[in-house]
């Protein structure tokens, strides 16, 4: 099987990133092109972090100095083992483990996190010249939320920091964000975007499928379906596009094919508000609105979401399962959000 595209890679410091040995040699001298390769590494949008056994405040001053502490998210240095510290930062990012790169010049290493997750791709130290070579390190676009990717995890990073030390409800934490949530009708320079939400989104995703920018458009330009991508920013910042949905449209019936939200924005409830609109879109039209669902390894969660919502099952297509709303009643958009919507026939 192709391997996966990386979403993070994390960085060992002594003899990987830099040479020599920090709390022995002090002066130690960053590798040629390492920075360069972090760098156009950060351009694709590829996330990276550090694992090193090291002292924290001596390794944050070296990279500090090397004007490279600012590229790592979540960086783990400590005394604890490697593995232990990918699944510290794929908890705190909210990742698969099999998107993660591990690099290293200890073999023992290496083992020790391939046989804790062997899912994790092991890279040699010596063989980061290969990186940028590598398939599974070069996306197949670069989109302009590519390249804000990085900046975007930073700014959840300072509202994971206000949440935790406010003593409010959950609900009121929310409030405090500002949030606005735009849905639109995809054009086609969202497309690239749109394909890189269903190749990247598994645990907030309907169906598993990925759809390619060409099936995409063709979509946008048939008269029978819809794809609407939703933008999600607060006070913080802008967290992308970060929701797509994809509907085909019958006489009576709008069935959702795909509807997918990223996992950045799951503790954010934008995912009931996304399908609250729909629902209450197919309301206002007297349309019937059923959804898609097809169980994968990791998307129980929306089946939970479609439940909640309202949905309920009724009949199976081979692995298909068709749900259909109760619009007997209107959604109630939250009033923390500001749903914005262009008015117009689905």
């Amino acid at each position: 099987m192709e391997r996966q595209k990386v979403k993070c890679v994390v960085w060992d410091l002594d003899q990987t990133l830099w040479e020599g040995i920090l709390i022995e040699d002090r002066q130690v001298i960053i590798k040629d092109h390492v920075v360069e390769v972090i760098k156009e590494l950060d351009r694709r949008g590829i996330l990276q972090s550090v694992s090193s056994k090291n002292e924290y405040q001596m390794a944050r001053q070296r990279l500090m100095e090397a004007g490279l502490w600012d590229y790592f998210i979540y960086p783990q240095i400590n005394w604890n083992s490697k593995s232990e510290a990918i699944s510290q930062i794929a908890q705190k990012i909210n990742i698969g483990i099999d998107t993660f790169c591990f690099i290293d010049d200890q073999e023992f290493e290496r083992e020790e996190v391939s046989f804790t997750h062997p899912k994790v791709l092991c890279i040699d130290a010596g063989n980061i010249g290969d990186l940028l070579n590598m398939d599974c390190l070069n996306p197949k676009y670069i989109t302009e939320d590519s390249k804000k990717r990085r900046q975007m995890y930073q700014n959840d990073m300072k509202r994971n920091q206000q949440e935790e030390v406010y003593t409010g409800t959950k609900e009121a934490f929310l409030e405090t964000l500002e949030m606005c949530f735009k849905i639109e009708r995809a054009q086609e320079e969202d497309l690239k975007r749109a394909e890189e939400l269903t190749v990247r989104t598994h645990q907030l995703n309907s169906t598993g499928y990925i759809y390619s920018y060409e099936e995409l458009k063709g979509f946008i330009n048939s008269g029978q379906h819809d794809v609407f991508v939703a933008q999600l920013d607060d006070k913080f910042g802008t967290y992308g596009k970060i929701g797509l949905a994809l509907i085909e449209k019958q006489q009576e019936i709008w069935e959702i094919k795909l509807l997918l939200m990223s996992c950045r924005v799951m503790s954010k409830g934008v995912g009931n508000v996304f399908l609250n609109h729909l629902i209450n879109e197919a309301r206002k039209y007297g349309k019937t609105i059923r959804a898609q669902f097809i169980p994968t390894d990791k998307n129980r969660i929306m089946y939970v979401t479609y439940k909640f919502n309202g949905f309920k099952e009724i009949g199976q297509k081979g692995d298909v399962v068709i749900l259909e709303a109760d619009t007997s009643y209107p959604r109630v958009i939250p009033h923390y959000v500001n749903l914005i919507y262009e008015e117009g026939d689905i």
